[in-house]
């Protein structure tokens, strides 16, 4: 395979890009001159060697620390968990402004029970997160799709027979869900500002 053919099947492996467009993305380099393409390369080399995942939510992040600055915000409110599918829609919330706790990046959502699907999702990551910390409440903001709606009842039973195997007295925190302001099938990270903060505040 040349090189042009590679990046294309590179390129269409991305999100919502399919053949066509990814040889948009080829030929549009091809024209670019060699010092853009370098350029392009570098950042990219920069990408992989200073991004790393935060070891509380899983959000890509760049710095020092191995805890993202959100984790790390003193004025966060710690009571409270957002478990989200993808980075994407952890910026989505973010920008409505009207969430003030952490988060947890799931890392993917999954269409039916089989194991090497579970596998995939950071459930176990999940929960002991949970278990070490003093959640009052968890909101499990996945898209309202079928895979969606799938994972949420996995999370969710997941969370249950962790406190009710823990030898503690904490009670368990409440897990809420997004209010119906997210249409059945929609994306968070395509939700407007008013329809994702509507669904966040009324969430139940």
């Amino acid at each position: 395979m040349d090189s042009i053919e590679k990046l294309k099947e590179i390129f269409a492996k991305f999100p919502t890009v399919g053949p066509r467009t990814a040889g948009r993305f080829v030929y549009y380099l091809i024209k670019q001159p060699k010092e853009k393409l370098n350029e392009l390369v570098a950042t990219i080399q920069e990408l992989s060697n200073k991004i790393k995942l935060c070891k509380l939510c899983f959000q890509p992040f760049e710095g020092q620390t191995e805890i993202c600055t959100i984790c790390q915000n003193p004025a966060r409110n710690k009571s409270l968990l957002c478990i989200v599918e993808k980075e994407a829609d952890l910026l989505s919330i973010e920008i409505t402004k009207k969430y003030n706790g952490l988060y947890f990046v799931l890392g993917g959502t999954i269409g039916t029970m089989k194991e090497e699907e579970i596998a995939s999702l950071r459930i176990t990551e999940l929960k002991k997160r949970v278990s070490e910390n003093n959640f009052l409440e968890i909101i499990v903001a996945l898209n309202s799709t079928q895979e969606g709606r799938a994972t949420s009842v996995l999370i969710e039973n997941s969370i249950k027979e962790s406190f009710g195997m823990a030898q503690n007295l904490r009670p368990a925190p409440k897990i809420t869900h997004l209010a119906k302001g997210i249409p059945v099938g929609g994306e968070l990270e395509y939700a407007d500002e008013e329809t994702l903060e509507s669904a966040l505040l009324g969430r139940k």
